[in-house]
């Protein structure tokens, strides 16, 4: 992707209100590394609740950082699962986010209504959203047909897709920290990765990844030596497509 030689994209994922002092913590932290645009992906109704309802300040903060420069994409609509899968995709669901992967199991018609529900969600905050990134990137062939019609891009672990246009490969660099094991062998996989990345370093940061020094070490590490790069959204990535 020549066009955005020399650029860092990074999104902050599960942005709701339990998780917004630290989402906001964490975008200050970003800032002082020089990353001056991120891609905020929010969960519009966690437990069934509009997001503002409970936190009318993160809708503010929200669009303070859109006029910032940064971008604000949906991220499911409960990010929970609420319908297991056929055998052999629940398993892939579990690998993929456990309990996050809310669009397995759903049919066209739920899916459809979840992302729709979510859309206004966002609307009513007074965000548009141009983007969507499924929780645990478990994306269905439902969810695509539904994304295909509803947003200008949508994001996968490895791919970034517009409906009009061919994807481009942009795999994404993510810090694990539900196990033990993926707390240890995470942070060597993300500096290596970025060590490896070519025009574009795409890097994806959880609320709970702040919790863990070496995952801290592994992201400021990262962020050191991307201070040459220029910060871009997935907004800004999905036009220059």
């Amino acid at each position: 992707m020549t066009r955005c030689g020399g650029a860092i994209a990074v999104s902050l994922h599960d942005v709701e209100p339990a998780t917004f002092e630290r989402c906001a913590l964490i975008r200050d932290w970003l800032n002082d590394h020089g990353v001056d645009r991120v891609t905020l992906l929010v969960i519009p109704a966690p437990d069934l609740h509009p997001f503002h309802d409970r936190r009318p300040d993160m809708a503010e903060w929200l669009d303070e950082c859109a006029r910032g420069g940064d971008a604000v994409a949906q991220h499911g609509f409960q990010h929970r699962q609420v319908r297991r899968g056929s055998a052999h995709r629940q398993l892939l669901a579990r690998v993929q986010g456990r309990e996050a992967a809310e669009f397995v199991g759903l049919d066209g018609d739920e899916t459809r209504r979840a992302v729709l529900a979510g859309r206004r969600v966002l609307r009513l905050a007074g965000i548009q959203p141009r983007g969507f990134v499924a929780p645990a990137y478990a994306y269905t062939a439902a969810l695509r047909e539904t994304l295909a019609s509803t947003f200008d891009w949508w994001a996968g672990a490895g791919r970034l897709h517009r409906a009009d246009r061919p994807s481009t490969t942009a795999p994404a660099l993510g810090l694990g920290t539900s196990t033990a094991l993926k707390r240890w062998t995470s942070p060597p996989i993300v500096r290596a990765g970025a060590l490896l990345s070519g025009d574009l370093l795409r890097l994806e940061l959880h609320p709970a990844d702040l919790d863990h020094p070496r995952c801290i070490g592994a992201l400021e590490h990262v962020l050191r030596g991307a201070r040459r790069r220029a910060a871009v959204t997935y907004d800004e990535l999905a036009a220059a497509l």
